[in-house]
């Protein structure tokens, strides 16, 4: 009996205090390091949608010119690009999905139109002047700062929910414009371009200086600046008088856009002096102090198509991003894009 009481008191020492007394290792002992983050562009979306089965934008392979070079990327990589550049990153997360539906758009729309003469090489351009602005995840952050993470999964998040989707009217895609805000209502293309398109009609929007950083604005001019920059783009026009005699027959719209006037006798379209001024929209109305022409502007862009203040404004009040592309797009509707 004594012999079963030692063996197993020796059991239960080399069981439970051997172990001790060779260390075993510490509760406190430091974990291994993590693995590394990921690539700034590898950032991936907080808590990201659902996927469809297979990803209509991961498919669409694109040639893109960025800084003069040509780069082979998919679709959602371009489109992350351009609601970067495109886009305040602070807007509401449904605004970041019009912008990003209305891109993507944009761009299917232009491929199927035979793409630019400008670059034929290419489905795309980072040239506002042809194509969408674009901004690689490092360019985008040193503007955004401390807020970049949460901004990048913002738009990631835009681009994921809506893969593949595209703002179609009678089933083909749109020439799908935005601009920046405009004043009281957008404007209808056949009112800005030779032609009007169905579904880019004159709507209302609701963005005003409230809700609008340097909504209202004023261009100013000495006599003999603007005298030249006219004279060079009209060289018809008769500016032998005083300023306040160059500017007649000035036609606007119940907002105060310009729509057309004479600028020393020559017809001119109230976008067209916009661009001869650089002024930031279409408008605006002219006054004058001694030697200086006041252009005094409301709203930024052509103001035609989707205002991006505006769908954030409407996205505030509650509108999902379908309910503000159809709000803009006049008649289309958002439906994913089998290619």
């Amino acid at each position: 009996m004594g012999k079963h009481i030692g063996l197993s008191l020796a059991i239960i020492f080399l069981l439970f205090f051997l172990p001790w007394l060779w260390g075993e290792p510490s509760q406190a002992t430091d974990p291994e390091p993590a693995d590394p983050p990921p690539p700034a562009e590898d950032i991936p979306a907080e808590d990201p949608p659902s996927q469809p089965a297979e990803s209509l934008d991961a498919a669409a392979a694109l040639n893109v010119l960025v800084g003069g070079k040509l780069q082979q990327m998919d679709m959602g990589t371009y489109l992350l690009g351009v609601v970067r550049a495109e886009m305040p990153a602070s807007f509401q997360e449904e605004a970041l999905k019009s912008q990003a539906v209305a891109a993507r758009t944009y761009t299917f729309y232009k491929m199927r139109s035979g793409g630019s003469a400008n670059h034929p090489e290419a489905d795309a351009c980072d040239d506002i002047t042809c194509c969408q602005a674009y901004k690689s995840y490092e360019e985008a952050a040193q503007g955004w700062g401390e807020q970049a993470a949460e901004y990048e999964a913002k738009i990631r998040r835009a681009v994921d929910a809506t893969d593949g989707e595209c703002i179609l009217y009678e089933g083909q895609p749109v020439l799908a414009v935005f601009h920046s805000s405009s004043s009281g209502t957008t404007q209808d293309a056949a009112d800005v371009w030779s032609t009007g398109l169905p579904y880019l009609q004159q709507v209302e929007t609701p963005e005003d200086a409230d809700t609008v950083p340097n909504f209202h604005t004023t261009a100013s001019f000495t006599a003999a600046a603007l005298k030249d920059l006219l004279q060079s783009a009209l060289p018809e026009a008769d500016l032998s008088k005083s300023p306040s005699n160059w500017f007649t027959n000035i036609q606007q719209q119940p907002n105060g856009t310009v729509t057309s006037l004479a600028v020393g006798g020559v017809a001119v379209g109230g976008n067209q002096l916009r661009t001869i001024l650089d002024l930031r929209s279409a408008c605006f109305t002219i006054s004058f102090d001694g030697d200086m022409v006041l252009f005094s502007v409301t709203g930024y862009g052509h103001g035609v198509g989707m205002s991006q203040y505006g769908a954030n404004v409407l996205a505030a009040g509650g509108m999902s991003y379908r309910e503000i592309l159809a709000w803009y797009y006049t008649g289309a509707s958002v439906e994913r894009l089998e290619r």
